[in-house]
């Protein structure tokens, strides 16, 4: 081998330089590894690098269904985040759907659902390992609802843009059937990136009406007369009530235990009532003391099986727990069993309570998503097991759908009667506000089975904040029962 003539050896040289090129070849290499797997959501979330958002609005966005038509769709802009949400119906389904907004981010269903609306779940691509070496989208698939949509419209039609909420529960599965809230407003005033939409996002979030408020779900109000079913489950299940048509040992007035505050009726005839005449007419005075003789251990305990306290509920996304406050003493105690004081639910919460009087005292857990798709159709994942409990014993759920079948029958839900079908319901009437000065919140709960059916096919809940309420309890009837009618018409094709 030649050399360089001083007896060095050429091939040695030759040797240590593709040592060197090797081992900067390897330092390159390793720093591109730790650039591209270690340091790459550092690089992701850089606020600079807008590739994986220039990419996510590249293409149109899966849809949110409503049986086999979509009510959310995409608009090709032609810019660099090229498409944007739009929305038919939009204030009908806002409380269902929420916004997708270039700017804003995803609420509720667009959120809980986004992997799949916008292609990214691992699910919707045939080989998702490549996807993820590549960066590359699978097809957008799409989320099924498990919505009515003529429960839906005949919800939103009946609420009238005033200040309030309906949910309908199928009570034997736990699909919701309706969920709405009013006033409402349209998700796509959200969905660019614009001016327009700035100052969209500033209106509707200084509007002292709260449009993007989900009251169904995200609001809790006194429930006032409708939670006198929690109570009168208690009372049955304990035993504390053998005989609903037993005379009660009830005065009337009831002065709250170590009080000398005078709880009174807005109905005449509660003294000592039995317990059907005090549910069909709401008798304060009864429940009040019911709930105390019952005790608080026993009135947390069938509380809590309705759902009341449980932070979990999610539909899929997050509901605002509903509450009855343990910490209480007797006079606090007797208000919280006529759904005042501190205890607080969700209209969704109080569907629950119907649909668990309706079915024989089973309560399933309510859902929203029947399934998510591909986009040719085929499932992806359907809506998976749902728990169900038992809230109450089976004979106190009889005794409790008589008493609420006569409410509508001849009590105060009159107005709820739907022919061809046996109706329950209970009124009620929330005070609220400095020394109850605010316009009382009406509600309305109830539960329907066509006389032809085997099972009851909706519950629902209503409540009107603005409701005209000229005396207490027949606000409940007459301005939230006509809209629950009208739901449970839609449901069983009325």
């Amino acid at each position: 081998m030649s050399d360089y003539g001083d007896g060095r050896p050429m091939g040695r040289y030759i040797r240590h330089a593709c040592a060197f090129c090797t081992l900067l070849l390897a330092a390159l290499l390793a720093n591109a590894a730790r650039v591209q797997v270690v340091q790459s959501a550092l690089y992701d979330d850089n606020p600079a690098n807008r590739r994986a958002e220039i990419a996510r609005y590249a293409r149109p966005r899966g849809d949110i269904m409503v049986g086999d038509a979509p009510v959310t769709g995409s608009v090709d802009t032609g810019e660099q985040l090229r498409y944007e949400r739009s929305y038919k119906n939009g204030p009908l389904y806002a409380p269902v759907t929420g916004f997708s907004s270039q700017s804003y981010g995803t609420t509720f269903l667009e959120h809980a659902g986004d992997g799949v609306l916008s292609g990214t779940d691992p699910g919707l691509s045939p080989l998702p390992l490549w996807n993820d070496v590549t960066r590359g989208l699978g097809a957008a698939g799409n989320v099924v609802t498990t919505l009515n949509r003529a429960a839906q419209e005949a919800a939103y039609r009946g609420l009238a843009g005033r200040k309030g909420a309906v949910a309908a529960i199928e009570p034997t599965t736990g699909r919701i059937l309706a969920l709405v809230s009013s006033p409402s407003y349209d998700p796509g005033q959200l969905s660019g990136n614009g001016e327009a939409v700035a100052s969209a996002w500033a209106r509707l979030n200084h509007d002292p009406e709260k449009p993007m408020l989900n009251r169904a779900v995200r609001q809790t109000y006194p429930p006032g007369s409708t939670f006198k079913v929690v109570t009168a489950a208690a009372a049955l299940d304990t035993g504390m009530v053998a005989d609903v048509d037993a005379r009660t040992d009830s005065p009337d007035p009831y002065w709250l235990p170590g009080t000398r505050t005078r709880l009174t009726n807005e109905a005449d005839g509660c003294g000592d009532a039995s317990l059907r005449l005090a549910f069909e007419w709401s008798c304060n005075t009864v429940f009040a003391k019911l709930g105390v003789d019952v005790g608080v251990q026993n009135m947390v305990t069938t509380a809590r099986a309705f759902g009341f306290d449980d932070p979990g509920l999610h539909i899929p996304f997050s509901v605002a727990p509903s509450t009855f406050d343990p910490h209480v003493d007797r006079a606090q105690l007797a208000l919280s069993s006529i759904g005042q004081y501190n205890t607080r639910a969700t209209p969704l919460q109080m569907a629950m309570v119907a649909a668990a009087v309706a079915d024989r005292g089973q309560l399933r857990t309510p859902y929203l998503v029947e399934r998510t798709t591909r986009r040719g159709g085929e499932t992806l994942a359907g809506s998976g097991a749902h728990p169900v409990r038992q809230v109450m014993n089976p004979s106190t759920a009889e005794r409790l759908k008589e008493l609420m079948a006569d409410v509508v029958r001849e009590g105060t839900g009159t107005r709820a009667a739907v022919p061809g079908a046996l109706v329950g319901g209970k009124t009620g009437t929330a005070q609220h506000g400095v020394g109850n000065s605010g316009v009382p919140y009406a509600w309305f709960v109830s539960w329907a089975q066509a006389d032809n059916s085997l099972d009851p096919q909706v519950a629902v809940a209503v409540v009107v904040e603005d409701a005209s309420a000229d005396r207490g309890e027949i606000s409940g009837g007459g301005d939230a029962a006509p809209i629950a009618r009208d739901v449970m018409r839609a449901v069983l094709g009325r």
